[in-house]
């Protein structure tokens, strides 16, 4: 065995890092599991002593582990940012690296009085033991002697150990669940990090919260099993949501299985979901990359239709008694009007206010009475319905009545007409003020105008989405655009109008100046889409503005390129002419 004296290499940040404090025991040592996730390790085991023992915290790795020489030179240098040394990534699994402030190596020391690290990597061990009572022992860390011991072993051994002895007895002993419940978010769901505490493997049942673990059998797909947990706080934020698993590896990002499209859902309580599906029975159908399912995958869709409703019922379960709890506080006035309502209207606002409460679950009462006065003071005055009872009324009289019930049945048209045009008029700043973040990619502006295309015109107030020509573009150009490149396929709107036109729409970034690889690319789908289909297919671009390049004369026909402003500008003109006119 050899041994040699180290030294600690301090930077000028010491005195303020260290001043810094760890709010548990856990969390302290949630820093230890960070280091090893930065030494590309895959399995981390993780000891904790049972109360009222001497038995010492090991946390151990099968990660890179460190040389003398790199023990001297990286990991000594205490309060120096490793990223700025070594990268934003680690070496060997290309990780976004975790540790930032360079003393959280020595986090365990909040739990214990010393700390033993041990690492092994091409043939060496390494060894040093560090006591609290010799950091007190001397004015300046930076001349504390560091005794480091090295030996031989097994050159295809690697990975580090740390041991944390006398456990400082006015802290409470470090606790399995809590440390799990420190770890779950951040590490439970790794494709290639796995940790065990007391032998336990992290898993989804560490959340705190209503668990569910279901299989259920999927035609086309076999068993699939899904298990989550609804956390009783919002920790799960950040990841939450259900990873999907095919043969053990998680595919792609975490999605919530359709919930974030239902109107009906609460969609603050998707940060509470945390959870993962495992579907072996899709391997066929996973990208090359391994980084989603195939969009238009028909066994995706069967899983989503088996797991959501799943879904659904344990979140009414949870949370059926707070959406009770929501429409008792709703005041006796507005159960007066519901109740002085038409019986035929008081249905209809009864279920409108209901859906109302699950919508808008978790707001303020007072912003919540708000929003239900303001739901039923539209039905109570819609304009159409008064007039058409009156029709219905004067129907049974002569043709004088009937001619002045039409005659008010115009009057309320233009009345929703002016009522609609200021809504649009908002609706256009709204959507200029998207158009001009900076942060804003074409998938927001396709959401915001895909259902809003009579701001191109009257004209196109009349195309809708098509569901059969969007699976026409999914079977068309999915062949051609999946696998490694999927992620390439550009936004794509398909539309069709009353007399069967189509109608393509291609997003861009406001930011994007359309240029002439975005024309021929535009083209090219409209080509690849008429070997389908006999209906012709107008092409438009919409992107942030043109540039120089983007082809003027020599064009395709029916081939369109718009700002987003210059539409804009155009829908506000249309509609001041149209408040003009009223008046």
């Amino acid at each position: 065995m050899a041994a040699k004296t180290a030294r600690f290499q301090v930077d000028s940040r010491l005195a303020r890092l260290l001043s810094q404090e760890y709010s548990s025991t856990e969390k302290a040592l949630k820093e230890l599991v960070d280091n090893a996730w930065d030494a590309d390790a895959e399995n981390v085991h993780i000891s904790l002593p049972a109360p009222m023992t001497d038995a010492p915290i090991v946390i151990s790795d099968d990660g890179s582990g460190m040389t003398r020489a790199e023990l001297e030179s990286h990991y000594l240098a205490i309060a120096r940012d490793r990223r700025v040394h070594r990268g934003e990534r680690t070496a060997g699994k290309q990780r976004l690296v975790k540790g930032r402030k360079g003393i959280g190596k020595f986090a365990g020391l909040m739990a214990a009085a010393e700390m033993t690290l041990e690492t092994r990597t091409r043939g060496t061990l390494s060894r040093f033991t560090l006591r609290m009572a010799d950091l007190a022992g001397v004015e300046d860390i930076e001349h504390l002697p560091i005794q480091i011991d090295t030996e031989r072993s097994d050159p295809e051994s690697h990975g580090t150990t740390i041991t944390l002895r006398t456990l400082h007895g006015e802290l409470a002993f470090p606790d399995a669940a809590r440390m799990r419940q420190a770890l779950i978010f951040e590490y439970g769901r790794s494709a290639d990090f796995t940790v065990y505490v007391d032998g336990k493997l992290l898993g989804v049942d560490d959340v705190v919260g209503t668990y569910t673990d279901q299989t259920v059998d999927v035609s086309g797909v076999g068993p699939v099993q899904l298990r989550f947990a609804i956390a009783e706080e919002r920790s799960a934020h950040r990841q939450a949501g259900i990873v999907l698993r095919v043969d053990g590896k998680v595919v792609g990002k975490p999605s919530f299985f359709g919930l974030e499209e239902r109107e009906d859902f609460p969609q603050k309580l998707k940060s509470k979901l945390y959870g993962e599906v495992q579907a072996d029975g899709l391997r066929d159908h996973v990208t090359a990359g391994w980084d989603s399912v195939i969009e238009n995958s028909s066994l995706l869709s069967a899983v989503t239709e088996q797991v959501q409703p799943i879904l659904i019922a344990a979140y009414r379960e949870r949370y059926r008694r707070e959406i009770q709890l929501a429409q008792a506080r709703i005041s006796r006035s507005i159960k007066d009007r519901l109740a002085a309502m038409p019986e035929h209207r008081r249905e209809f606002a009864d279920k409108a206010v209901r859906r109302a409460l699950e919508r808008f679950y978790g707001e303020e009462p007072t912003k919540l009475e708000q929003y239900v006065y303001v739901l039923l003071e539209a039905i109570e005055h819609v304009e159409y319905g008064a007039v058409l009872s009156h029709i219905h009324d004067a129907s049974r009289k002569d043709v004088v009545a009937i001619s002045a019930a039409l005659d008010e049945f115009g009057m309320a048209d233009m009345a929703t007409l002016v009522t609609q045009a200021k809504a649009r008029m908002q609706f256009l700043d709204e959507l200029e003020a998207l158009a001009r973040a900076p942060e804003t990619r074409e998938a927001e502006m396709h959401k915001a105008i895909e259902r809003n295309l009579w701001i191109l015109g009257a004209t196109y107030t009349f195309f809708r989405s098509n569901q059969t020509l969007k699976r026409t573009v999914e079977e068309a150009l999915g062949r051609k655009y999946q696998g490694a490149k999927a992620a390439e396929r550009p936004d794509l709107v398909l539309n069709e109008d009353l007399n069967g036109s189509c109608l393509l729409i291609e997003f861009k970034r406001p930011s994007h100046a359309l240029n002439h690889e975005d024309y021929l690319q535009a083209i090219s789908y409209r080509h690849e889409l008429s070997k389908h289909m006999t209906k012709p297919i107008r092409v438009m671009l919409m992107g942030g503005r043109r540039s120089p390049d983007f082809p003027t004369m020599q064009r395709e026909a029916e081939v369109e390129a718009l700002a987003f402003f210059d539409v804009i500008a155009s829908a506000r003109r249309a509609i001041d002419w149209q408040l003009s006119a009223q008046h």
